[in-house]
């Protein structure tokens, strides 16, 4: 166990399914991945707002888009992903559900949002592009303390200096700015995907797309 810049470092296996906690920019937006088993491929999935499951209402829906364009959502079949996207977010957007509707009881999971005007943990950008057999980098800006990840969704984290998830190869480089850098090395195409930075309790989505070629992002700012 090593500590550098006030982050530790620790050899252990975890897989994370969920998002649990994420920290955001008041008044910028911000897109969740929500994994779910393939037998609810054509089940309706929603985000549900509020702290209690019993009290909380869709804010969307896959069948009940949101009017106000605050929320939008999209289901990739394929992947098993649902996501949502939440813009001009405040410090009254905290507590959410993604759920898929099923019979007897909805299948639901519980992430909270920290919206404030100097976040724990950011991204430059939720959607990065790489090309196959190059590398890509990720900077993951942080305040707080804690173990630094690097997850896929449904997969393994890397949480040494370097380590591996399906096949690519992965380094994490802690700098003293408060930044740790997330390199995917030798990327193909199977590297494609959600991931998410992680320190601490709060994790930060980020969305790798890999090609044969350069390509302008949906997300890049």
């Amino acid at each position: 166990v090593g500590v550098i810049a006030h982050c530790i470092y620790m050899a252990i296996s975890v897989t994370f399914y969920f998002v649990l906690k994420l920290s955001v920019k008041t008044g910028d937006s911000v897109t969740i991945p929500c994994l779910y088993d393939r037998e609810y491929i054509n089940h309706v999935k929603g985000l549900c707002e509020g702290y209690y499951w019993n009290q909380c209402s869709f804010a969307v829906k896959t069948n009940q888009p949101d009017r106000s364009g605050k929320f939008s959502i999209s289901d990739d079949k394929n992947q098993r992903i649902f996501t949502v996207t939440m813009k001009r977010l405040t410090n009254k957007n905290t507590d959410y559900w993604c759920a898929v509707e099923k019979s007897g009881s909805d299948i639901r999971h519980y992430f909270h949002l920290s919206v404030t005007s100097t976040p724990s943990l950011y991204v430059d950008h939720q959607e990065v592009t790489g090309i196959i057999g190059e590398n890509v980098t990720i900077n993951c800006h942080y305040s707080n303390t804690g173990i630094m990840r690097w997850c896929r969704l449904g997969k393994n984290c890397v949480t040494g200096p370097s380590g591996s998830i399906d096949g690519t190869r992965v380094t994490i480089d802690a700098q003293p700015s408060k930044v740790f850098t997330v390199t995917m090395s030798e990327l193909n195409a199977e590297s494609s995907g959600w991931y998410w930075c992680s320190i601490g309790n709060f994790q930060m989505p980020v969305h790798v797309t890999v090609s044969e070629n350069h390509f302008t992002s949906k997300y890049s700012k």
